[in-house]
């Protein structure tokens, strides 16, 4: 009987991690919990999926060391394994969009008539935050900004901004970010603030990949 072939062994469990991206609910979960740690029944709500259905999607993310999980009582919370993960997701992303025809074209068509301006790249967000130049504002829930954020940056879900509106200066630039480079909750925040008359961009990608990339990182609810 032939020993067993390391390489192959290795190839094996590449194509496991690999075989774990592949489901439509598999990267749904992951962009919910790069944001912050969630419950099955909390994260089956968001993906549409029953709680059964969820928590099969969770366990193959899970062997394929992609998510973590812990016990809390009766009810199990599960957070993206590491910020490499994010990193993988986001190379699936910029693989799919520069070598899949179809996905270059319905990011064009779907994200790019969005956005009349170019989004604004994380070190520059970073640069003029710091000097006091741009309000940052966070879209995204409570609960995923109480878990992290760019450091300055105000909670308003886009649910709430028309009636903060009043309370951001008019002489500042505006950008907003929320879960990553697919999600609409800050093209909508800057369409709302543009028709408001406010100079308003978005970040490029989102908090995840502001994270992932090392740069810094304040964690806690917004003061009331």
């Amino acid at each position: 009987m032939p020993a067993p072939n390391p390489k192959s062994a290795l190839y094996e469990q590449l194509a496991r991690v690999a075989g774990a991206l592949g489901a439509v609910g598999r990267l749904q979960l992951l962009e919910y919990l790069a944001q912050a740690e969630r419950s099955v029944d909390t994260l089956a709500a968001m993906a549409g999926l029953s709680v059964a259905n969820c928590s099969k999607h969770l366990q193959v993310l899970r062997a394929a060391g992609l998510v973590q999980a812990r016990k809390e009582g009766l009810r199990v919370h599960y957070s993206v394994a590491g910020d490499d993960v994010v990193a993988l997701y986001s190379a699936l992303q910029r693989v799919a969009e520069g070598r899949v025809a179809e996905v270059e074209r319905l990011v064009r068509t779907w994200l790019g008539s969005q956005d009349e301006l170019e989004p604004v790249p994380a070190a520059e967000v970073l640069a003029r935050a710091r000097k006091g130049l741009v309000t940052v504002i966070d879209v995204r829930p409570p609960e995923e900004y109480a878990a992290g954020h760019v450091p300055g940056a105000i909670n308003v879900p886009v649910e709430a901004l028309e009636a903060h509106l009043a309370k951001l200066p008019r002489r500042k630039e505006v950008v907003t970010y929320c879960r990553g480079p697919y999600c609409l909750l800050s093209f909508d925040a800057v369409r709302t603030l543009r028709e408001r008359g406010f100079r308003a961009r978005r970040l490029v990608d989102g908090f995840p990949e502001w994270r992932a990339a090392g740069l810094p990182v304040e964690a806690g609810r917004p003061e009331q």
